[in-house]
């Protein structure tokens, strides 16, 4: 788990750099997720069902400005591992300061418009019924710390360009075990409720900026805070966001999906089934932590790669990424199809003096949950062609592929398929609407990875 030189990313072993760049990556991630996990968790046994559901009409809204730093970052990280495997250092500082103003800049402005317009966004991303009044406590204290997040993500996909993954993985654990830390003080024995849980999250996206600071600030980083790289250079700006707008586009239909699901399922079942999908979604977040581990790893390793010119390591990275990634969405895969009962169990408990409202809920959680959960996630031992397949096109800089391919499973399939399943087949086919976009998704990706492989990489 070691840090590795930008120079051995074209020079050390395809499986060995994969390893060194993905364990940490997925312990990060693992880390992170068992965060939202666990959050959630202690939500619903401490507050409730119905503010889980309220969370989860929250976070879509959160993450996406948070996300605006993440596209940010991976749109400038692929400039920058592509820079460095070039030896072109000066280009690689001056992507690292416009990352960072351009972060600050259009963070602070979304969050300023989300907090001008809360008592709309909440009720149109599915916050209505008793959810909405939770959702607003947490969605106002959250927003506050929005800007440290998209700062961290920013942050977190730079370290892990310069190749320093056991970096970025420590990023991504310190707010995750300070969240549950003060979930705990604040929520169960300060006894601060919907409050406790949303100051608990802003706390800790500020630790996390705090060491992300430090790294960039220290010996272990190539590239130095400098005010002279601070100034905006359009061209660069450009190059980012045409690279970004993957990620940001990705998140945004993630919102919308979450807009939508929200919205269509307490149509068909309220506030119970809102919570349905709240579990759901925080799996979805947690269980494929080993893929997305991989899939980050990938990404260094073939942007330096394809930079210098070695298109037999990138061809070799790409099929060593989908090999390790199948093997473990399929591990994942079989412990969900065996254990969605005991999973959902986890989320909920009967507490003294419940309302006819919480019991109500709880009981239809429990039963609606292990079915919605196997469809789901049928799809999920083939969803790592179709991961790989998006990221390497990002890697390598070519924008507009890699938007296509990452809009093709949410955004060209599952969108159209839940707003008219559900009419015919109701609540089911809202859930069999992601197996059948994950294999459409996959055959698409696969149609044109072999195509560029064949083409490009020869």
């Amino acid at each position: 788990m070691a840090n590795v030189s930008a120079e051995q990313l074209g020079t050390e072993s395809i499986s060995s750099l994969l390893i060194k760049q993905a364990l940490p990556a997925s312990i990060g991630i693992l880390v992170m997720s068992l965060n939202v996990l666990v959050d959630s968790i202690f939500v619903g046994n401490w507050i409730g069902s119905i503010a889980i559901a309220a969370i989860n009409v929250v976070l879509p809204i959160s993450f996406f400005i948070g996300a605006l730093g993440m596209a940010i970052g991976i749109g400038g990280a692929s400039i920058i591992s592509r820079a460095l495997g070039a030896d072109n250092k000066e280009k690689a500082l001056r992507t690292f300061g416009n990352q960072i103003s351009f972060t600050i800049l259009i963070t602070v402005i979304m969050v300023a418009v989300g907090l001008t317009f809360v008592d709309t966004l909440i009720p149109a991303f599915g916050g209505k019924g008793s959810i909405f009044e939770l959702a607003k406590i947490y969605y106002v204290i959250v927003l506050y710390g929005v800007p440290f997040l998209a700062l961290n993500m920013m942050g977190n996909t730079v370290i892990r360009a310069e190749g320093k993954p056991k970096f970025a993985m420590i990023a991504m654990i310190i707010p995750s075990i300070g969240n549950l830390v003060l979930d705990y003080l604040f929520i169960n024995v300060l006894d601060y409720g919907m409050e406790g849980a949303a100051w608990a999250t802003t706390i800790s996206y500020f630790l996390c900026f705090s060491y992300i600071l430090y790294f960039f600030l220290s010996k272990n980083s190539e590239l130095k805070l400098n005010a002279q790289y601070f100034s905006i250079d359009f061209s660069i700006l450009k190059e980012i966001s045409s690279l970004g707008v993957v990620t940001l586009s990705r998140q945004a239909v993630v919102s919308i999906i979450y807009l939508l699901m929200n919205n269509i399922l307490f149509d068909l079942g309220g506030e119970a089934m809102v919570a349905v999908y709240a579990i759901i979604g925080r799996m979805l977040m947690f269980a494929l932590f080993p893929v997305f581990g991989v899939t980050q790893g990938f990404l260094p390793i073939a942007g330096f790669n394809y930079g210098a010119g070695k298109y037999e390591r990138v061809k070799e990275s790409i099929y060593t990424a989908i090999k390790f990634a199948a093997i473990l969405a399929t591990v994942v895969f079989t412990g969900l199809m065996i254990f969605p009962a005991d999973i959902a169990g986890l989320f909920l408990s009967d507490k003294p003096n419940m309302s006819s409202l919480e019991l109500t809920t709880n009981a239809f959680v429990m039963e609606n949950t292990p079915s919605a959960m196997r469809w789901v996630f049928a799809a999920t031992p083939i969803i790592a062609l179709q991961l790989i397949g998006a990221a390497y096109f990002q890697a390598i800089g070519k924008a507009v592929p890699a938007l296509l391919l990452t809009l093709c499973r949410q955004g060209f399939f599952f969108i159209p398929l839940i707003l008219i399943l559900p009419n015919y087949l109701g609540e089911l086919g809202v859930w069999i609407s992601f197996p059948i976009a994950d294999v459409l998704a996959t055959i698409v990706t696969g149609y044109y990875l072999r195509k560029e492989i064949n083409k490009n990489l020869v």
